[in-house]
């Protein structure tokens, strides 16, 4: 029996590339489409409610992280969208998440396209515990595909 993809060997990519040393996350999270439904009753039909698909939702892409330095390019991108009250247009990027096995290389991989940030806030700052101080990164998306 082959061996179980380990949850903590992942990469996140901007762009095609599964070696981007600027995107060194500790947690991903939302991936995962889902279908929209709606509730209609049926007149006279009391059994069940009809479950009707309305269209493809996709959640949050969210990205954890020590905080980075300021020459980040993602910081950059996250402040010239966040912080400057919609004054330059948002530039949304074409990111990758991978899967990757024990030598590094990708099992699966899931794509997102025009991707951009929408929240981006810091841990708690707390005195009574030493442990590195973390951003989240939220990101928004038209839709995701899994490509591998």
């Amino acid at each position: 029996m082959a061996d179980l993809p380990v949850s903590f060997q992942f990469a996140v990519a901007f762009g095609r590339s599964a070696r981007d040393p600027e995107a060194a996350f500790r947690e991903v999270s939302g991936i995962g489409p889902e279908i929209e439904v709606e509730a209609v009753s049926e007149g006279g039909e009391n059994r069940f409610v009809h479950q009707l698909p309305k269209g493809a939702k996709y959640p949050r892409l969210v990205l954890k992280r020590g905080i980075a330095p300021n020459s980040s390019t993602l910081v950059a991108w996250c402040k010239r969208t966040l912080e400057t009250g919609l004054a330059h247009p948002i530039i949304p990027k074409f990111l990758q998440v991978f899967l990757l096995d024990s030598a590094g290389d990708p099992l699966r991989a899931w794509a997102f396209e025009n991707a951009y940030p929408v929240k981006w806030v810091l841990d708690p700052f707390e005195s009574t515990k030493n442990q590195v101080a973390m951003e989240t990164i939220e990101l928004a998306y038209a839709y995701s595909t899994k490509v591998r």
